[in-house]
């Protein structure tokens, strides 16, 4: 396939802003072997949704999307976004434990999203275990603290910002995972890249990705003040903090153990019945 124009989908947050720096502010930082991109900026929930239906030949996806996306999709090695050790948190007015959550209404971000899975594999299936409301994820804090459910999951800024909102935390899922799995990390978000590219141009695309990736990691303080514009709430440092947490070696590559951890996360979905079953996940590395 002759190189042209894609639709690159991402959220509007710091991470997916710092790791695509390049491409957004001058492609020419990058080779990118002929290929242009048009960035679609949208939350992850929606693009998961977009990716079901094809739209988009590259894009953000929750990693618990993808066995509804796998026939036209592959993970690209790169792009990932890994809670090692942290990750969505869960949060309420007073300080409670977990069990405390049992029959409550959970604010979350979206039932596509990867936190969702993970709550659900921590508490049990939603609607039975406990209830929930879909609210957008930078509203959950506030909708949380006006007394509106009686927790809120977070993801994104907010898992460094709730204590300005007077919450409490209940748990990280992102160590409970870790914790429970012998060490891995918590798979939540990844990028995939449509097969009808062909293998050729997905394997192109994909090094564009990773070479934009390793630019911003070399030059961190110039694409972390880009990121800042799309930090609700967060200065430079906290900024700095939220990237580093989601921007490292796991999204430059995630390796076997990344690998291990989608398809533990997957698996265990699959067999709770509350993700679609997968087969085998497909993972499209740079050439």
């Amino acid at each position: 396939m002759e190189p042209h124009t894609l639709q690159l989908g991402h959220s509007p947050d710091p991470d997916d802003a710092f790791m695509f720096y390049a491409l957004a502010q001058d492609p020419t930082l990058v080779e990118t072997n002929g290929w242009s991109f048009n960035h679609v900026l949208q939350d992850i929930n929606t693009l998961s949704d977009r990716a079901i239906k094809g739209d988009l030949e590259i894009t953000a996806i929750s990693i618990a999307s993808f066995p509804q996306v796998a026939e036209k999709y592959a993970l690209t090695s790169c792009g990932a976004s890994m809670g090692d050790g942290y990750g969505p948190r869960l949060v309420a007015r007073e300080a409670m434990s977990t069990d405390d959550l049992a029959g409550k209404t959970i604010a979350i971000p979206g039932t596509l999203t990867s936190s969702f899975l993970a709550l659900q594999l921590r508490l049990g299936k939603a609607g039975e275990a406990f209830q929930f409301q879909v609210v957008e994820f930078d509203e959950i804090p506030q909708h949380v603290a006006d007394g509106k459910a009686d927790a809120g999951l977070l993801i994104h800024e907010g898992q460094l910002t709730y204590a300005d909102f007077g919450l409490h935390l209940i748990e990280d899922l992102g160590k409970w995972w870790k914790d429970r799995t012998d060490g891995l990390p918590l798979p939540l978000g990844g990028n995939c890249i449509r097969c009808d590219l062909g293998e050729q141009a997905m394997r192109e695309v994909t090094g564009v990705l990773q070479r934009s990736i390793e630019y911003s990691l070399k030059h961190r303080d110039e694409a972390v003040k880009y990121s800042l514009q799309f930090g609700r709430g967060l200065d430079h440092d906290l900024a700095d903090e939220f990237v580093g947490m989601y921007v490292n070696d796991w999204t430059l590559d995630y390796g076997e153990k990344g690998q291990r951890a989608i398809e533990l996360f997957l698996k265990e979905g699959s067999d709770k019945g509350y993700i679609g079953s997968i087969d085998e996940v497909s993972f499209v590395r740079p050439g």
